[in-house]
Parts: structure tokens; C-alpha cells; sequence
């Protein structure tokens, strides 16, 4: 009998190393597709990886869970991977596009959506979330499903302020980046029109610990596999997470 129930512990011990080798290596190709995907509209693709880090401190300090903050982390990456449908002509066009090209343009959410696909392992089910409604809008004029306020998922609410401050702040084919000042106004500017309120009084209210964290990741160019790295593994955490990793979270809305 103990040499039966010995044997059942290590068949299940290898089964869940072996579903857990899957998940990463899912995760991983996955994040390969995203990192393609933003390739093609950003030079260097370090945007994907500021993105996760900035929405994981925002979330943490909206009181979203540590736990749940880390799967953002690793999840808002992923947001724009339905651009890899996207053809260059649209989506490096400097100029205004044609409303056939919005048209087109705005398809990859869904798309985005598809290609994570329904999952019961929670990162790519967030992701799925993420993909879908990171361009919905506040006051419900966004798309693809025209959802407003609290109907958006708090996800889609976080990864939309933190997309629109970093990419404003980076250059880009059809402008230069923006100062920091100057993107600040423009996201309070978007508040109850774009964005939450409440998400983008936290962004400006710990502007300077977000700007800080977005220059850490720039001076250390962590790679897409430390996304999924414990903060509490990291010698030297990202700058202000040691705190917010102690505080008390509530609950995630």
C-alpha cells in the first residue's frame, strides 16, 4: 500500500512538472507572437515589457492582490498581439488612415482575443480579457464592443491608461515622443472620456514612482522571461514593489 500510494505521489508530482513546463513554454511562444507583433510598430519591443511592469504597480496600488497583479504583469503584454493580422500599410501609415483602414485596424482586438483563445490557465485567460477590451473607452465611444465604465473589465481600464502614457512618451513612425509633462496632461485631459478617473488620479497621484519604474526597465532591459519571475526572487526588486508587496491588498473589482 505505501509503495502505491509512493508511486501515485510521483505520477502526480511529474504530471504537474510536465503541465507546468506546458504553461511556460505556452506562455513563452505566445509572448514570441506578441514581441513579433510589436516588432512591426516599435523598433525595439521593450514597450510590451514596460507595459507589464507599469500595470502590475498600478494595479498594486488600486489594491488589486499581489497575486493577481503578477498574472497582469505577465498577461498585459500579450494586449496588442492581434496586430500580427494588421497588414504594415495600415499599421505603420503616418498619416490619418481612411476609414476602411480604422475599420481594419480596429479588428485586432478581437483578433487579439482569438489568437489567446478561451483557457482555463488564468494568464492567458486575463490576456484574452486584456486583448479584448484594452480599447474600449470610458464613456463607451471605443471598441470593438462599445462597453462604458465599470462594464469595461478593470484589467482592460488598468492596461488602457498605462498603454496610452508609455506609448505617448516613445517615439513613434508618425511623431516624436512626448515629454512626460505634456503626455500627464494629455491622459488627466482623457479622464472620464478615455479612462477611469479613479485609475488615472492613481497613475498622476505616483507619477514619479511609475516614471521611475519605466526607467528602471529601460536601463535594465529585463527580457520577456523575467516577466515571469517572482518579484520576491529578484535580488533587487523593481523600484517602490518592496512596499507594495508588504502593504495590504483589496479586493480585485
Amino acid at each position: 500500500m505505501e509503495r502505491l500510494l509512493s508511486d501515485l505521489g510521483r505520477v502526480y508530482h511529474e504530471r504537474t512538472a510536465a503541465l507546468q513546463a506546458l504553461e511556460r513554454a505556452h506562455h513563452e511562444a505566445l509572448m514570441r507572437l506578441a514581441a513579433a507583433a510589436e516588432l512591426r510598430d516599435d523598433d525595439t519591443g521593450i514597450h510590451i515589457v514596460r507595459l507589464g511592469y507599469l500595470a502590475e504597480s498600478l494595479a498594486l496600488r488600486l489594491g488589486v492582490p499581489p497575486e493577481r497583479a503578477q498574472v497582469l504583469r505577465m498577461a498585459a503584454p500579450m494586449h496588442d498581439i492581434g496586430k500580427i493580422g494588421i497588414p504594415d500599410y495600415v499599421l505603420k501609415k503616418p498619416g490619418q488612415l481612411t476609414a476602411e483602414e480604422r475599420a481594419l485596424m480596429q479588428t485586432h482586438p478581437r483578433m487579439g482575443a482569438d489568437i489567446l483563445g478561451s483557457s482555463r490557465i488564468p494568464i492567458f485567460s486575463l490576456a484574452a480579457e486584456v486583448a479584448l477590451h484594452h480599447h474600449e473607452r470610458w464613456d463607451g465611444s471605443g471598441y470593438p464592443r462599445g462597453l462604458a465604465g465599470e462594464d469595461i473589465p478593470l484589467s482592460g481600464r488598468i492596461v488602457a491608461v498605462v498603454d496610452y502614457f508609455d506609448a505617448l512618451t516613445m517615439d513613434r513612425c508618425y511623431r516624436p515622443a512626448f515629454a512626460d509633462d505634456r503626455a500627464l496632461a494629455m491622459l488627466v485631459d482623457q479622464s472620464g472620456r478615455g479612462f477611469d478617473p479613479a485609475i488615472v488620479d492613481a497613475f498622476v497621484a505616483h507619477a514619479p514612482e511609475l516614471i521611475e519604474l519605466r526607467e528602471w526597465v529601460n536601463r535594465t532591459k529585463p527580457g520577456f522571461g523575467a516577466l515571469g519571475t517572482p518579484l520576491t526572487a529578484l535580488q533587487a526588486p523593481p523600484p517602490g514593489f518592496s512596499d507594495l508587496l508588504r502593504a495590504p491588498a483589496e479586493a480585485w473589482a
